[in-house]
């Protein structure tokens, strides 16, 4: 699919589900990026944008829906360096490499190529930067971990790979638009 706004529009308006992971729909009025096939109501044309990756519309400022959790949604493998780039984010996913800044040079030797090149190849297919793909790959684990009730907060943060509790806060409330503790009572009611 080639993935410009008409085609992608179409797609998202037709609720295609056989195109999840090919791109995700942000809409500006809300600041809330969705799958193709999200059984939100549809927004305007006018207020929609598409992104290739979650890490690319996390990155221009969206969070993700909480209805169709777009974060989720994971792209095959791909031809030529798209291949690394998958490789990359599969470690990366697997808590292998790269999750933190300080690891992001052993990744891209593991991957035979240089920290800048993989800097280069991560915009390039994702449209985000390795740190905010990393940061994505962060807080997904600890939305999975908050659903763990004997762990606490600052183990979820650490066990996420936060240096710090404060910066887990800060960050896990931006992404989701609600605090960790929050996150939890909800998914504890819906139970």
């Amino acid at each position: 699919m080639q993935l410009d706004d008409e085609t992608c529009w179409q797609t998202f308006a037709a609720r295609d589900r056989g195109s999840d992971g090919l791109f995700v729909a942000a809409v500006r009025t809300t600041g809330v990026y969705c799958r193709p096939g999200c059984p939100a109501r549809l927004p305007l044309r006018r207020n929609t944008r598409f992104f290739p990756d979650p890490a690319a519309a996390e990155n221009a400022g969206y969070r993700p829906c909480r209805r169709c959790h777009p974060q989720d949604s994971q792209r095959g493998p791909l031809p030529g360096t798209a291949a690394t780039v998958s490789r990359a984010l599969r470690l990366m996913s697997e808590g292998r490499a790269g999750t933190r800044s300080d690891e992001f040079e052993h990744l891209a030797r593991r991957l035979g190529v240089g920290p800048r090149h993989l800097r280069r190849l991560f915009a390039e297919h994702l449209g985000a930067s390795p740190s905010a793909v990393a940061r994505r790959l962060r807080l997904e684990e600890a939305r999975r971990l908050l659903e763990q009730p004997r762990l606490g907060i600052g183990d979820i943060a650490d066990a996420a790979g936060f240096r710090s509790r404060r910066c887990f806060n800060e960050a896990f409330r931006k992404a989701f638009g609600a605090a960790p503790r929050e996150m939890r009572k909800q998914a504890a009611a819906s139970r």
